[in-house]
C-alpha cells in the first residue's frame, strides 16, 4: 500500500477515483450500511472520503479500500467511514404534521384507556443529532404531562457515531432551535450563559426520557424485545434499494404493537404492504390489527 506521511495535507484535485475504486467502495458501502449508491453519487462519496484519506496520509481510494477489508480487524475505520459517508439532515418538528397526528389522533385514545399498556413506546429509528427525538418527548410530555411519571419511553438509533454523541449533550445553538415553539423552548429547555451564550441544551426531565443508541438498521436481528406504539423512520429509506426497503418494512411491522403506527417522510410511500398497514395520512401508516 502506498501511503504518504500520517495527517499530512493532500491536494484534494490529486485524489482521483478510478471506475473499479468506486465499484468497490460502492459494494463496501451497500454491504455495512444498506446504502445504494448510484453513479451520480460518486462526487459525494469522493468529497466525503477524501477527509479519510488525508487523515491516513493515502493519495490512492484504492489504498483506503484495502484499509477498510484487509487492515481495520478491530472495524475502527469502518466506524468512521460510516460517519463520513451518511448524510444527516434534520430540524426540531420537521414535518409538523406527524407530530400533530400523535398530540391529537394517537395519544388521546391512549389516554382514556384505562387498561393501556405502559410505557408508551417511541423508536426514533433515524435520530441523527437528536432534534426528532426530543421533538417526540416535547409533544408527548405536552399532551399528556403524567408521561414524566414514567409511562413514556422514547428508543433514538442513529448508525452516525458523531451524530449520537452531539444527541445526548442535547446542546443546540439558539438559530437551530428556532423550529421549537417558544413555550416548549422555555419549559424544555436551558439557555447557555457566559461560554455558552447563543445555545440551549435540553433540560434534564427531557433527556431523561430519550434513550440514545447506535443501531444498523440492516443488522438481523434487532436487539429490541419489546413492542413499540409509534416508529418514526423518516427521510432514511430513501437510501436503500427496493429490496432492503421491503425487509425493513416487515421488520418494522413485527416490531409495532397491534395498531402501531409508521411515520415515513414526505417523499417515502409504503408499496406493496397493504396486507400488513393502512394508510392513515400523508406518509402516516398503520399496522393492521386490533390495537
Amino acid at each position: 500500500m502506498a501511503t504518504g506521511k500520517k495527517g499530512s495535507i493532500l491536494d484534494d484535485s490529486r485524489l482521483s477515483i478510478t471506475d473499479n475504486d468506486f465499484r468497490q467502495l460502492r459494494q463496501f458501502i451497500y454491504d455495512h450500511t444498506g446504502i445504494a449508491l448510484s453513479e451520480h453519487k460518486r462526487a459525494l462519496v469522493c468529497s466525503r472520503l477524501s477527509r479519510r484519506l488525508r487523515h491516513h496520509g493515502l493519495q490512492h481510494y484504492s489504498d483506503y479500500y484495502v484499509l477498510l477489508v484487509e487492515l481495520d480487524p478491530e472495524g475502527k475505520e469502518l466506524i468512521a467511514m460510516i460517519n463520513a459517508i451518511t448524510t444527516n439532515k434534520t430540524e426540531f418538528f420537521r414535518e409538523q404534521h406527524h407530530f400533530h397526528y400523535l398530540r391529537d389522533e394517537i395519544l388521546p385514545p391512549y389516554r382514556k384507556n384505562p387498561n393501556r399498556e405502559k410505557p408508551f413506546r417511541l423508536w426514533s429509528a433515524a435520530s441523527s443529532s437528536g432534534e426528532e427525538a426530543y421533538s417526540l418527548a416535547m409533544t408527548a410530555l405536552d399532551a399528556m404531562p403524567s408521561f414524566s411519571a414514567g409511562g413514556l419511553n422514547i428508543l433514538a438509533t442513529d448508525i452516525d457515531t458523531d451524530m449520537l454523541s452531539r444527541a445526548a449533550n442535547g446542546v443546540y445553538s439558539l438559530a437551530h432551535a428556532t423550529h421549537i415553539p417558544e413555550a416548549l423552548l422555555h419549559r424544555y429547555f436551558l439557555k447557555g450563559q457566559g461560554a455558552h451564550a447563543g445555545e440551549v441544551m435540553a433540560k434534564p426531565l427531557l433527556k431523561s426520557l430519550v434513550h440514545f443508541r447506535r443501531l444498523n438498521l440492516i443488522d438481523k436481528p434487532w436487539p429490541m424485545q419489546n413492542k413499540f406504539d409509534v416508529i418514526f423512520c423518516r427521510n432514511v429509506l430513501i437510501y436503500f434499494d427496493k429490496p432492503t426497503q421491503l425487509d425493513l418494512f416487515q421488520r418494522m411491522a413485527e416490531a409495532l404493537k397491534p395498531g402501531g403506527y409508521l411515520m415515513l417522510g414526505h417523499s417515502e410511500a409504503i408499496h406493496g404492504m397493504n396486507n400488513l398497514f393502512r394508510p392513515s395520512g400523508h406518509s402516516i401508516y398503520q399496522l393492521r390489527g386490533k390495537p
